[in-house]
């Protein structure tokens, strides 16, 4: 039976999250030295908190957090700006047959996590959860 080349499964392929990581780490890598030409850039502090990528891997999707969470406009646009010599340094790292393109936006897990943490917070959720079952 011939293999579908798109991943049909419920979540990503090993590959994926193998590519996936190993381009987090080489950005973060490259943002944290300063190894970017664009001193905008090289002043903020940027989380790259996880890389989603594309079934034929030719698009990833970098999530990323200015340090604090502010400046989140400007973060993604010196990324954006900067996005060619961020592939290269992907492709300088790694050895792919096409260095995927990449997307930037914002991470909000950290703001779901603190929604999560107001919800628990609140005298009817605690009450319900402290309630026993029986």
């Amino acid at each position: 039976m011939a293999k579908n080349k798109f991943h049909d499964g419920p979540g990503p392929s090993q590959r994926q999250l193998r590519v996936g990581e190993l381009i987090r780490r080489t950005l973060a890598d490259v943002l944290n030295q300063g190894d970017v030409h664009d001193p905008e850039l090289n002043a903020m502090s940027i989380t790259v908190g996880e890389v989603r990528a594309s079934p034929d891997l030719k698009i990833a999707t970098v999530y990323v957090m200015p340090l604090g969470g502010g400046q989140r406009e400007e973060a993604i646009e010196a990324l954006k700006r900067n996005r060619s010599e961020l592939r290269r340094a992907i492709s300088r790292e790694m050895s792919l047959k096409y260095t995927p393109d990449l997307r930037f936006v914002i991470d909000e897990t950290f703001d779901r996590m603190d929604e999560s943490r107001r919800l628990f917070a609140q005298e009817k959720v605690r009450r319900d959860l402290e309630r026993d079952p029986e």
